[in-house]
This record gives C-alpha cells, sequence and structure tokens, in this order.
C-alpha cells in the first residue's frame, strides 16, 4: 500500500477569478477558515468606515475648481452624520441658509444642475466624483448644455437634488453621491438623474447609474452612460421609468 494523499481539484477556482463576491468558502470543523473570515472582519470594517467618514466639502470644492470655475457648498437639514443616520427624511430637504443661498443665484434658466453628496460614503465621493466628472463636463460643453455650478451638499439624500434643481430653475438634475456600501464595495458611487426637479418626485421618477468605480463600472463607461441618458432626458423631456437605456448591448459593452 501507497501513503500517498489524494489531489483534490478545487471546481471553483477559475470562477472565483471573476468575481470578489465570497463564493465556495472553506470550512474548519464548523467554521470559516481563519483566512476567509479575517478577510470578512476586514471588509465590514472598510464598509463602517465608508459609512461614518466626514465629507470634507471644502476639499472637494477645491479639486473641483480645475473642472468647474465656481461651487455652491450647502447643507441638508442634518445637523450632524448621527443624526444623518437616524433621519434620512431630514437629508432630503436643505437648511435655510442653503435655501436663500440658491435663491440669491437664479439667473436664468439652465439645462443642468450637478449636485454632489456624500450620501452613505463619502469615501466613495472623494474617490470617484472628480475622475467621473473630468470626463463628463467636457462633453456637456462641447454639446453646448447650459450647466449650474455643480452644488456640493453635505448631509444629502438623493432627494434633495429636486429641491436644489426648482431653486435653481434647472430643467434636469443629476446627483453623485455614496451608495450604502457593501462587504465587497464600501466606495460605490451612485448617480441619480431626474427631469422637472421637484419636491414630490419618488424613484420612479428618476434613473439610477449604480457602481460607478474602477472594480464596477469604470469611468468611461459611466461617463458615457450619463451622457446618453441626460440627452435622452433632454430630447424626450422624461425620466425614470419611462425612459430606458435603448442602446444595443454592443455599444454599451464596448472596452474602454
Amino acid at each position: 500500500m501507497t501513503n500517498k494523499k489524494r489531489l483534490v481539484r478545487d471546481a471553483w477556482a477559475n470562477l472565483k477569478r471573476f468575481t470578489s463576491a465570497r463564493i465556495a468558502l472553506g470550512r474548519t470543523g464548523g467554521s470559516l477558515k481563519t483566512n476567509d473570515w479575517l478577510d470578512f472582519k476586514l471588509a465590514h470594517a472598510k464598509a463602517r468606515d465608508a459609512v461614518h467618514c466626514e465629507f470634507d466639502t471644502q476639499a472637494l470644492a477645491k479639486e473641483l475648481s480645475n473642472i468647474n470655475n465656481t461651487t455652491l457648498l450647502v447643507s441638508s437639514c442634518v445637523k450632524d452624520r448621527a443624526e444623518f443616520l437616524k433621519r434620512p427624511d431630514l437629508g432630503r430637504f436643505l437648511d435655510g441658509s442653503s435655501k436663500q443661498l440658491l435663491c440669491e443665484r437664479i439667473e436664468k434658466k439652465s439645462d443642468l444642475v450637478i449636485v454632489v453628496s456624500d450620501g452613505l460614503s463619502a469615501t466613495a465621493v472623494h474617490a470617484h466624483v472628480v475622475n467621473l466628472l473630468s470626463k463628463l463636463m467636457p462633453q456637456l460643453q462641447d454639446a453646448n448644455w447650459s450647466v449650474q455650478p455643480v452644488v456640493i451638499a453635505r448631509y444629502g439624500r438623493v432627494a434633495i437634488e429636486d429641491e436644489i434643481g426648482a431653486l435653481l430653475g434647472a430643467q434636469i438634475a443629476l446627483i453623485l453621491i455614496g451608495e450604502r456600501p457593501g462587504l465587497s464595495a464600501p466606495d460605490s458611487l451612485g448617480a441619480y438623474l431626474v427631469y422637472n426637479p421637484r419636491t414630490g418626485n419618488t424613484d420612479a421618477n428618476r434613473n439610477c447609474v449604480s457602481n460607478i468605480r474602477p472594480a464596477g463600472l469604470g469611468y468611461q463607461k459611466a461617463t458615457d452612460t450619463l451622457f446618453y441618458l441626460l440627452s435622452e432626458i433632454k430630447r424626450r423631456h422624461i425620466s425614470g421609468v419611462e425612459l430606458k437605456d435603448e442602446r444595443s448591448l454592443v455599444d454599451c459593452f464596448i472596452e474602454e
């Protein structure tokens, strides 16, 4: 008899190359292997850090100054991060001083206002917004879009774009916001677009482009998708469930 160990091939090994999801994790007795458990704990810590990360609006405004000369700093009705997490309703509306600031800025109607807000991951905003807008803004300028100054909103939820867009007289509002972190994506950026921004809009009125980050939807593909949707919204005067991405699958998945 021989005492050779039998090698067992891991049938999942090849599939693991194509996803960051935790699939086919090994076991030691009734528990996860140590390395898998430590990896899970690290991912959980990164997600929590992203949720509680403070939004440095001044630093972001300085970075965006190279793309857009003017930025406006506003805040929702939320007082601090703890209240933001407990009261999502307060994050949908501007505080009094912010309303006054925007009312004083009204000069003429515009095609678009871009809002940037921390949402549930300021980490995502700081990591990706500048790179994304550095690609999107030139396309808008080449197409002769009239764009309001970028509005940076602290403690904002998605619907805050409605009040901001309405106060500034924009036909379309686009908000770039940190999405709820996952255990494989603490820095995922979301984009929500709406035609005729106004208080009372629901999610059915919005189009969403999510998971914007190098490991998800890359900057160029996200820019192409956003510009396509913005152009269709402007042309057709609709958004949300009435508007679909009707580009062919071939066009959507061209390599960058």
